[in-house]
Parts: C-alpha cells; sequence; structure tokens
C-alpha cells in the first residue's frame, strides 16, 4: 500500500470520516490534503504532549530542583513562569504571523527551540548545583516558554486552515491518548527500574528524550501541506497588538469565552493543591514520581479521546462537564482531609483524587481549544488566539498569589477558593453558544 493510503486508511479510522474529501470551514485547496495533514499534525502533538509530560512544570522539574539540592526559591518560581511566558508574548508574535500566508515554519522554530532550551537544560544538570543550577533551570525555562508560545499561537492558526471542523477535537483528543499511553509506560519503566547510582541521571534522561521528542515533531510538522492564507492585518505589533485587545469588549461572544477560560483554571491549579494535601497528610508512597506520572498517564490515555469526540459536537459542555468534575474533586479532598485525612495515605483514594483531577483538565484543555478554533475563522483565528493567551498569561501569572493564600491559611483554603472559581466557570460555560458541530 501506497504512503497515501496508509495516510488515507489512518485518518478514517482515527477522525472515523469515510469520506476524507468531505471538508467544513477549510480552503477547498486544502480539502485533499486532510488525511496527511491530519495525521501528520497527530504524531507531532503527541510527541510534544508526551515530553510536556516528561518535563512537566508542575511535577518533574521542581521534583528534579528539589532532589538536586536547588533553593525552594526557584522551585516556586517554575510553574508561573512556564505558564505565563508561554503566553504573555503571544498577542505581538501573531502580527509577525499574520504577515505569513504559511504559518507553520512558525511552529517548526519553535519546536526546535524548545528542544535547545532543554538541550542546554542537560548541560545545566549534569555540571551544576545549589543556586547555580536554579538560575540556569529557570532562565532556560523561560527560553522554552517563550518558544511554546510561539508553537500556540501557530499551531491553532494552522489546524483551522488544515483540518475542517467536526474533526479537530478528535485531532486533540487521540494526541492526548497517545501521549497518555507513552507517559504510562515511561512511568512505569521508572516505578520498575533499579536505582540509578546517582540522583541526576533519571532527570538527564527524560531531559535528553524532551530533546529527542521536540526534534521529531519539527521534523514531521514540517511535512503539513498547508496552503497559503490571508495576510492582512499586519503592521506595527505592539501598536496591532493592543488595537487587538479592544476586541474582547466589541466581540461580545469571543469576550464571554475568555472569561469563560480564565475561570477554567481552577482546574488546572487544583492538581498542585491536591497533591500537597496528599503529601502533607497522608505521605503515600503516590507522591513518588514514577507514580504521580502514571496517575497523569492514565488519565490522558482514557479521556482524551472522549473529552475530543465530545468537543466535536458541543465543545461548551466539555468545558461545562470538566468544571463540575473538577469541582467535586475538591470538595472531596476537602471532606476526607476534614473528617477521615488518614484516607489520603489509602493508595487507592489517593490516585482516584489525581487520576479524576488529571482528567478533568484533560477536559478543560480540549475543550476551550475547540471552542477558540471552532468559533474563529481564517482571517481572526490566530488574533483570537493571541488576545485570548495573552489574557491567560496574566491571570496565570497572578496564580503566584494562591501561594501566598496557601502560606498564610492553608491548602485547604485555596481550594475553597477555587471550589468557587470551579462553579462559576461551569456556569459561564454552560450559557456559551454553541460554535461545533454541523
Amino acid at each position: 500500500m501506497s504512503e497515501k493510503g496508509v495516510t488515507d486508511k489512518v485518518y478514517g479510522y482515527l477522525a472515523e470520516d469515510e469520506d476524507a474529501r468531505v471538508c467544513k470551514d477549510i480552503p477547498e485547496s486544502a480539502c485533499n490534503h486532510q488525511p496527511r495533514s491530519f495525521v501528520l499534525m497527530l504524531l507531532s502533538l503527541t510527541l510534544t504532549k508526551l515530553g510536556d509530560s516528561l518535563v512537566s512544570a508542575r511535577l518533574v522539574l521542581p521534583w528534579m530542583l528539589s532532589a538536586l539540592g536547588a533553593p525552594a526559591v526557584f522551585i516556586s518560581a517554575l510553574v508561573p513562569l512556564r505558564e505565563s511566558l508561554a503566553l504573555l508574548p503571544q498577542l505581538f508574535v501573531a502580527q509577525k504571523l499574520r504577515e505569513q500566508p504559511v504559518r507553520k515554519w512558525f511552529w517548526v522554530a519553535g519546536s526546535f527551540g524548545q528542544a535547545i532550551a532543554l538541550a542546554l537544560m542537560v548541560v545545566v544538570v549534569a555540571t551544576l548545583t545549589g543556586a547555580a543550577l536554579g538560575w540556569g533551570v529557570v532562565i532556560l525555562l523561560a527560553v522554552f516558554s517563550l518558544s511554546r508560545g510561539i508553537c500556540s499561537v501557530a499551531n491553532k492558526d494552522v489546524t483551522g486552515k488544515t483540518v475542517s471542523k467536526t474533526k479537530r477535537g478528535k485531532l486533540s483528543g487521540v494526541a492526548a491518548a497517545s501521549a497518555g499511553l507513552l507517559t504510562l509506560l515511561t512511568a512505569l519503566v521508572i516505578i520498575y527500574s533499579p536505582p540509578l547510582e546517582a540522583d541526576n541521571w533519571l532527570f538527564l534522561l527524560l531531559l535528553g528524550a524532551g530533546v529527542i521528542l521536540w526534534t521529531a515533531a519539527a521534523l514531521l510538522y514540517a511535512g503539513i501541506p498547508e496552503v497559503s492564507g490571508a495576510t492582512s492585518g499586519g503592521g506595527n505589533a505592539v501598536t496591532e497588538a493592543l488595537k487587538s485587545i479592544a476586541i474582547l469588549w466589541r466581540n461580545g461572544q469571543f469576550g464571554h469565552f475568555v472569561l469563560t477560560r480564565a475561570l477554567l483554571v481552577a482546574a488546572a491549579f487544583a492538581i498542585p493543591y491536591i497533591v500537597v494535601m496528599i503529601q502533607r497528610q497522608g505521605e503515600s508512597e503516590l507522591t513518588g514520581l514514577g507514580s504521580l506520572l502514571l496517575a497523569s498517564g492514565l488519565a490522558g490515555l482514557l479521556a482524551g479521546r472522549f473529552w475530543g469526540r465530545w468537543s466535536d459536537t458541543a465543545s461548551h459542555r466539555v468545558m461545562a462537564a470538566a468544571s463540575v468534575m473538577s469541582t467535586l474533586v475538591m470538595l472531596a479532598t476537602l471532606a476526607i482531609f476534614y473528617w477521615q485525612p488518614g484516607l489520603f495515605s489509602v493508595e487507592w483514594i489517593a490516585a482516584l483524587l489525581l487520576f479524576t483531577s488529571a482528567v478533568a483538565h484533560h477536559g478543560a484543555r480540549v475543550g476551550r481549544k475547540t471552542y477558540l478554533v471552532d468559533m474563529a475563522d481564517q482571517d481572526n483565528r490566530a488574533q483570537l488566539t493571541a488576545v485570548s493567551n495573552t489574557v491567560m498569561g496574566v491571570v496565570l501569572l497572578a496564580g503566584i498569589l494562591l501561594g501566598w493564600l496557601d502560606a498564610a491559611y492553608g491548602a485547604a483554603a485555596v481550594l475553597w477558593f477555587l471550589v468557587a472559581i470551579g462553579l462559576l466557570a461551569f456556569v459561564s460555560s454552560l450559557v456559551l453558544p454553541n460554535v461545533s458541530g454541523d
């Protein structure tokens, strides 16, 4: 069977599309290439999602700095730095993106940038200790995050030009599920491997794997047959960026979506604080690196495709369901904390809390990504993505204040605050208009 025949067969199975020539909301010239675009993008996203798990700023990098003796100040800076720097510059990047008729090269460059940052991080971890190690990792994480921001803007635009509506959620969901399976296998290897003689060898291996994954992803993405798009709306980056912000109140539906997305951060912020409560109260073995990766990988494997298929018909309801699930997990965690804290030491209970939190987080991510791509068109998709991400960068940076709330009143107070935010996210998601489906 020819390469095209294999691609069409894989696309037909994964996208559940018997006729690859049926296209919605993409240029007619891209329709015949949709199977190849879908498969290449799926492979690229699977590799980078796996890489995100192996070098996670929520789990692996904090664990690494703690194990290698870096000062705590660097550990507390990882998540806000990783999330905000990946989002804040996107409004300015989008202006340059819109000047180019073919945008996939932005993603390729950003992916190579992430690979280079991780390669240098390998050198830092192998040669430095203490504060020098902390500074090296934080600076390179900043480079990694800025490169990631370029990829984020470009990918939504390329997806909107090459993969039709009703297939985008499946693309994101299958990629998450595939990466979840690979993360699961990696976690099992870590759990059952004999201990390494030097503490940093495991982290060197994980970072090195990240270099390979992002390099391979860049090469695959370069092969996507993207057609030329509109280049209107370019101009001075700062001036155009400031003008773009006004779309938040000029476009009521988009402004509502951005508000909903801001409220959905409760699902993401909840996870590390649930982990903190398990560690402080239960001292469970699930706090081991391999076990946490196992829970995260299993969640991605089982939830990704389900959320993706549902998103293609009603992505706003996916966001609402994810909010409810996350809120219920937080309430269950609080109930255990107040009445039966010893249950945190029961491995299956701790595992269930971590797993369900990760499932909810996957749903929130797949739902809001699909909603944004389906709501926009090929002329404004990059702009809407950049504005949304810039606002979210500010919101995520404000998440540093949760650390103050934790220090002053404890992790339970943080979860109560996030429960309130989660309920607001549920209501806001439900009243969004449906932009997915036929």
